[in-house]
């Protein structure tokens, strides 16, 4: 029996064996598209793409992968050594070297990673929609007499704003709105109590606030139910969440971001005190203001009584009156000429209208005769025999008769 003989038929060759593996894993449906999860290690840039080593946290395990460089521009998370990753991929196997590897086509931050990356994904979509733009954001009011305030009954958040108020601004109306501001309930309860607000319609700002804590402790409100119920609502909003480090999403649509419970509260509404001081003030200034103006005033006045002195208006003023009185005796004169000139002339003319007057003629002899229609008979032949004729004397009328007409001579035709 020789070597050869031992040999069985199925024997394969190194690159049939390597094929084989090949078809398996690149025909897997799994592994023709895999998520895998691990931290990188011991990456590197070659002409061709970035080769890293994607591993176990404990290093029991790890794969090789490849990210083309046509591929690089399009990940989400960039592999550096030492992060934890999300990699989505598919299995390649190279016959030369008998090794498999992954063939990156993106990249994802895992863990805190990917919560920023889910944060700032969210935050570029609200700053393309306007959320944040400087223009919609509302001006609190100077003094208001009631507001709201949206926070947990139980955290320290709610005694410092109470405290504040009570300090700053007594008699203020404290609408509370209580809601959940930490967990997986935290964001729908957040929205139901400013909703409450909103239907209850009394107050005139709003208060969103929490006390400090971890980042995941904050992060209801960077959830975008509440983000949106923030830029939704009726009344201007100012957010105290958090210490002055901590900036969330909420914080950047309110209306004013004030960072503390505190501070929060001593923006909303103004000191008594300070209110006092600047009415003290104002007083002050227009106290001042009416003495400047009364001094201004009497030095102008004085001004102009020495003016007055220098123009001698005194002497003008008897030259003037003096000049009035001539005028009047002038005027006096002249209307009193007149006046006899015209009642001169009215008793010529008085005179002149009695000599023209019919009745004065009839009392020097004259009669006036009329026909029986009451006309004046001018003329003997507008006269006939037996027209009754009314004779009308300077004292009294008679009635007669005409026995006969002599007609005046007819004037000659040249």
């Amino acid at each position: 029996m020789t070597f050869n003989s031992l040999i069985p038929d199925t024997a394969l060759s190194v690159s049939g064996l390597t094929d084989y593996i090949r078809l398996l894993l690149e025909q897997d449906e799994q592994l023709r598209q895999v998520w895998v999860t691990g931290e990188v290690s011991s990456a590197n840039h070659h002409r061709s793409g970035l080769f890293f080593t994607l591993q176990d946290p404990d290093g029991t395990a790890g794969i090789k992968c490849v990210v083309w460089n046509g591929q690089i521009p399009k990940l989400a998370q960039m592999p550096v050594p030492g992060e934890q990753v999300i990699i989505l991929g598919s299995i390649r196997v190279y016959p030369q070297r008998g090794e498999y590897q992954l063939s990156v086509w993106q990249a994802l931050p895992a863990g805190a990673g990917l919560q920023a990356l889910r944060y700032q994904q969210l935050k570029n979509r609200l700053l393309a929609e306007g959320l944040f733009d400087l223009e919609r954001k509302r001006p609190l009011p100077l003094h208001p007499q009631t507001i709201a305030v949206v926070t947990s009954p139980t955290a320290a958040a709610w005694g410092d704003i109470q405290k504040t108020l009570k300090q700053r601004y007594p008699g203020l109306q404290v609408l509370f709105s209580p809601a959940t501001v930490q967990g997986e309930q935290a964001p729908e309860s957040i929205v139901k109590a400013m909703n409450r607000v909103n239907r209850d319609g009394r107050a005139e700002v709003l208060i969103l606030s929490r006390g400090g804590g971890a980042v995941e402790e904050l992060a209801c409100f960077n959830d975008e139910r509440v983000v949106r119920a923030v830029a939704s609502c009726s009344v201007p909003v100012i957010t105290g969440i958090g210490h002055q480090r901590d900036e969330s999403l909420a914080d950047l649509v309110a209306d004013f971001c004030a960072h503390t419970p505190t501070a929060a509260a001593e923006t909303v509404v103004p000191a008594i005190s300070e209110l006092y001081n600047q009415h003290r003030q104002r007083v002050m200034a227009l106290r001042e203001a009416v003495l400047e103006f009364e001094a201004s005033a009497e030095n102008k006045l004085q001004g102009l009584r020495q003016r007055l002195r220098r123009l001698g208006l005194d002497r003008q003023v008897q030259q003037e009156i003096l000049r009035l009185g001539w005028k009047r005796k002038q005027l006096l004169q002249v209307s009193l000429g007149r006046s006899q000139q015209a009642q001169q002339r009215l008793e010529l003319l008085r005179e002149k209208l009695a000599s023209l007057d019919p009745k004065a003629v009839l009392q020097r002899g004259y009669a006036v005769v009329r026909r029986e229609n009451g006309a004046i008979a001018r003329s003997a032949s507008e006269l006939a025999m037996g027209d009754d004729l009314l004779i009308q004397l300077g004292q009294g009328e008679v009635t007669v008769k005409v026995v006969n007409v002599n007609e005046p001579p007819r004037r000659q035709g040249r």
